[in-house]
């Protein structure tokens, strides 16, 4: 498996990111959150995916980009749990909640905790 996170798989589509928002399910793990939802075939046949850091917790740029820069190489190296616990197609967004400031290593563990938390929540939701 390629560890990439290429262009496409970049989520921007204003429309998307609206759906997200208004009917996504959301998981979280402190201190980061997911937010998905299921995609059209006509919308994506992959997953989109995109991270936020809020202004709120990191007043500068350079800070917020750091922790998007982390949180992407996360997604990059663990996208293949994700995919197996996503088994459709769907738009996908990571927010970093906190102030805190943390390590890759710590930002990657707490990625596989978030996607284990995922995966039990598609099961619940699959068994209803």
């Amino acid at each position: 498996m390629k560890y990439t996170y290429s262009k496409a798989e970049k989520l921007k589509s204003h429309k998307i990111i609206e759906s997200l928002f208004k009917e996504g399910k959301s998981v979280a793990k402190y201190p980061l959150r997911l937010v998905y939802v299921s995609l059209n075939q006509e919308e994506s046949n992959q997953h989109l995916v995109g991270v936020s850091v809020s202004k709120k917790y990191f007043k500068k740029a350079v800070d917020r980009n750091y922790y998007k820069r982390l949180l992407r190489e996360s997604y990059r190296l663990n996208q293949h749990l994700l995919k197996d616990a996503l088994l459709q197609p769907s738009a996908v967004m990571l927010f970093y909640q906190t102030s805190e400031n943390i390590t890759l290593e710590q930002m990657q563990h707490k990625m596989k905790l978030l996607i284990e938390k995922l995966k039990q929540h598609s099961a619940k939701e699959s068994a209803e």
